[in-house]
């Protein structure tokens, strides 16, 4: 049978076109690896979907298993350094660019030159703020631990202080399973840092202050016995200021004198004229013999036969007489002088003990809060959204290495003495198991073999859509 041909028909080239891009398709060797390991994923997809969904499950069950953290974070304004000269200088210098260090942190380092940040961030690392924070919160129960030491180190690893270069700022951070034990904790931080910085500053006007405080506790003392000496003295011998009193005694001594001298005159008057026995003339004579016993008592007695102070008692005579106040004058002025010079060494030393009160206060470095810590609001750890997702991906990546090693395991040759000696090995570990049902290894193997199916239907696709 003859078949009419058109001569004007045009002979189609699509064949050829397929023919000359056929070859170009081939030849991309990374596209035949490629394709037939994504129909073999294709293929398992129902076994790494089961895969995605348990890993998806165990990070999440993980993830909230693991305890929430929450971190408390205060800064510390960097504190006066109380060195000057060069490392102001450097200080100044160290104003580089925005976000290098400086010449002058470069020169401080180099110089080895302490600087008080620093030495805030090592005492507060220091065992003593830590032993008492263990303590004031309790964190060996908390933490689980009989130990000190355990128990420190734990509080070292949720702690963590840091001075940021350029402008000194402290930052205080701290991390533990409540917000309100962690907010707690900072401030406790904050609190030692104050109390250990005063305690242990060894500046000269603290030297100076402590030398000052023990002087006036002493001086204190002896000038409570220099007063209280001083006064049971005076109290005794009715001496209250002995000058005064002699000047006083001195001048009724002379009034007395010239009052007897008056009333004997007179006595010889009346004697002219009255007879001794004349009222007037007795009178006048009473009169004279009590100036004469006034002066008798603010005289007293010779100076040898003169008792002393302590001896007389207080009813013979309110005062002490002009003769006694030259002998209580001398003791007077030892225990009166001591008590001045008391007085102005406790005087002079308490001024200069406030001099050095505010000197010290100038000097030790204070603890300025540039941010209180707050009760975090939101956890810190752990991401769980992040753990769910590496857990699902990677639960993912676990399944398609299992099924690219099942597959290049049948495609090794049984007759291969590496694959001899796996079997023999899985064997010999699947007879000491007898916990392994028949089963599962059925159900393994059905898998393998449906995954088996499933290649070589890939394959046989594969060829089907080059031929």
């Amino acid at each position: 049978m003859q078949t009419r041909s058109n001569p004007n028909a045009v002979l189609p080239e699509a064949p050829e076109s397929n023919a000359t891009f056929e070859p170009a398709w081939n030849e991309n060797p990374a596209r035949e690896q490629i394709l037939p390991r994504l129909r073999l994923l294709w293929g398992m997809r129902r076994f790494l979907f089961r895969c995605a969904l348990v890993g998806f499950f165990v990070a999440t069950l993980i993830a909230f298993l693991i305890p929430s953290e929450y971190e408390s974070t205060a800064r510390l304004m960097p504190p006066d350094s109380p060195q000057g000269g060069g490392l102001a200088l450097m200080a100044m210098l160290g104003g580089g660019q925005s976000g290098s260090p400086g010449l002058g942190s470069l020169a401080t380092d180099l110089l080895g030159a302490k600087t008080t940040g620093a030495m805030f961030i090592a005492v507060m690392h220091s065992r003593t703020a830590e032993d008492s924070i263990i303590q004031r919160f309790d964190l060996k129960k908390v933490y689980w631990t009989r130990l000190e030491q355990s128990a420190r180190k734990r509080l070292e690893r949720n702690t963590d202080i840091s001075e940021e270069r350029k402008s000194g700022v402290i930052t205080l951070r701290v991390t533990d399973h409540d917000p309100k034990r962690a907010t707690a904790m900072a401030g406790a931080y904050i609190e030692q840092l104050d109390i250990l910085t005063a305690k242990l500053n060894t500046s000269a006007a603290h030297r100076e202050r402590v030398f000052l405080e023990d002087r006036l506790n002493k001086i204190n003392v002896e000038l409570e016995s220099a007063e209280k000496d001083f006064s049971q003295f005076a109290s005794k011998n009715a001496t209250i200021d002995i000058s005064a009193q002699g000047r006083a005694m001195v001048e009724a001594a002379a009034s007395l004198q010239g009052q007897l001298i008056a009333a004997e005159s007179q006595l010889e008057g009346l004697r002219q004229i009255y007879s001794d026995n004349n009222i007037r003339v007795r009178s006048t004579q009473a009169r004279i013999t009590e100036l004469r016993n006034q002066m008798q008592k603010l005289g007293g007695t010779s100076a040898g036969n003169a008792a002393p102070a302590s001896d007389q008692s207080p009813t013979d005579n309110a005062y002490p007489t002009l003769r006694q106040l030259p002998l209580l004058g001398v003791p007077y002025a030892d225990k009166f002088r001591q008590l001045k010079v008391e007085e102005a060494v406790y005087e002079t030393l308490t001024k200069q003990f406030e001099l050095a009160k505010v000197q010290e206060a100038k000097e030790i470095p204070s603890v300025k809060v540039l941010d209180q810590p707050e009760v975090p609001e939101r956890k810190s750890f752990p991401p769980r959204a992040l753990i769910i997702f590496l857990g699902t991906a990677c639960s993912v990546l676990l399944g398609a290495v299992w099924v690219f090693g099942t597959a290049r395991w049948r495609q090794i040759d049984p007759h291969d003495p590496g694959m001899k000696f796996a079997q023999e090995v899985f064997g010999t570990v699947r007879a000491g198991m007898p916990w392994v049902s028949a089963n599962g290894s059925n159900g393994h193997a059905g898998a393998n073999g449906n995954s088996g199916s499933s290649g070589k239907q890939a394959d046989e696709r594969s060829k089907t859509a080059s031929a």
